[in-house]
């Protein structure tokens, strides 16, 4: 059997037909839909064709994919986790709007939310007609979410929704928001109607990370509530941080896409572009830089498919999405800083991919739990000593 450059572990093999088919239909849709403009929208720093995007990848199941019933995929962890490299592959934003749709809100909902939450929301989310986000970080809190200030307060039946959420992806385009906040009771989420009076999203711009997607602030101002906007099955931080431990696991996969798609450019330039009478692949040192490059990415993915399997058995623990999360972001990272010095000046252009991965990757690296928080989780379970406090 031959050695494939893009799979030296012959990682492939431990892939179903069905998994592999879900891979290239998501691949096959990066490629046609967003890789073509990726550039474009990243330089003018926007998604204008987000909703048609949201449709479209709910046409081809991506949307809550992991999800069961309501007109969600039902897919494994592992598919759902090669569709996040897929998409991270062509821009880590594509990917966050689907993490924050299916892993944050949607699963927020499937997972705590009343029945009748789950049929006004679900089917039309995974459909990709609606688009939701999820409200948890706030403009002065954000490793420390227990000291969150937005405050739901009882009046009569209804709910009183006041506070502010801050670096919130698809906030100005949802119609619905998955808003975590303090009550009398303790921590509540509620799904909050975007259209409610006193909500509103006013879009954050001049980023310079993750600029083809939607961030925005949510502002509630007594935003009114019914009884029934409260999602009954959780009370207390357990809630979101239930939901981050869904989406770090996506991130495990998609940052591996970036890296991926940073050095199969580093490859590719390296085999073509000439100095010194040969390809710079030819040369000692680049060879280096690439065969670390690999090893790193290969590892990751193994990595990303261990975890993916202890997640459809059910053995997934924290600790360990804590585990994959601080490993591969940071390697991600590593590969694509490595592949930007293999094509020089080339590298910040953004006729190749390289410097757009790269600072996309600085946002990875510190949502949904810093460099810091994953190594205190870690630390906390290899010492039995809590450092948090």
């Amino acid at each position: 059997m031959s050695f494939v450059p893009t799979d030296p572990l012959g990682l492939d093999e431990l892939l179903s037909p069905e998994d592999l088919a879900i891979r290239d239909t998501v691949r096959g849709w990066a490629t046609d839909r967003v890789l073509p403009q990726i550039a474009d929208w990243y330089e003018r720093g926007e998604l204008p064709a987000i909703r048609e995007l949201a449709r479209e990848l709910g046409g081809i199941g991506a949307l809550g994919m992991s999800l069961q019933g309501y007109g969600c995929a039902g897919a494994s962890a592992v598919q759902y986790g090669l569709a996040c490299l897929e998409l991270e592959a062509a821009d880590s934003g594509i990917r966050s709007l689907v993490s924050v749709q299916g892993s944050l809100a949607m699963y927020a909902i499937h997972r705590y939310g009343s029945e009748e939450q789950k049929q006004r929301w679900l089917p039309g989310m995974a459909a990709g007609e609606m688009i939701g986000c999820f409200g948890l970080t706030e403009p002065d809190v954000g490793s420390d979410p227990a000291a969150m200030r937005t405050y739901a307060k009882r009046d009569g039946t209804d709910w009183v929704l006041n506070g502010r959420k801050m670096w919130i992806t698809n906030g100005s385009v949802a119609a619905v928001a998955v808003v975590w906040a303090q009550t009398d009771e303790g921590i509540r989420g509620f799904a909050v109607p975007t259209d409610s009076a006193g909500f509103s999203a006013p879009e954050i711009k001049h980023k310079w990370s993750l600029r083809a997607s939607v961030t925005s602030e949510l502002v509630m101002d007594d935003v009114r509530l019914p009884a029934d906007a409260v999602l009954p099955g959780v009370t207390g931080l357990k809630g979101p941080l239930g939901c981050l431990s869904h989406a770090r696991y996506g991130i495990i996969w998609g940052s591996m896409g970036a890296a991926r798609a940073s050095f199969e450019a580093a490859l590719d330039y390296a085999k073509t572009r000439e100095q010194f009478g040969k390809p710079i692949g030819g040369f000692q040192l680049t060879q280096a830089k690439l065969a670390d490059m690999a090893l790193e990415l290969h590892k990751g993915i193994l990595l990303a498919h261990h975890l993916g399997r202890r997640m459809d058995a059910g053995t997934l623990r924290p600790e360990q999405i804590s585990f994959g999360k601080l490993n591969n972001v940071r390697e991600a990272i590593d590969i694509c800083r490595t592949a930007r010095t293999i094509l020089g000046a080339n590298g910040i252009s953004l006729e190749y991919p390289v410097m757009r991965h790269a600072t996309n990757l600085e946002s990875v690296l510190t949502y949904e739990g810093t460099v810091e928080m994953h190594q205190l989780v870690l630390g906390k379970a290899l010492t039995g000593l809590d450092a948090f406090r």
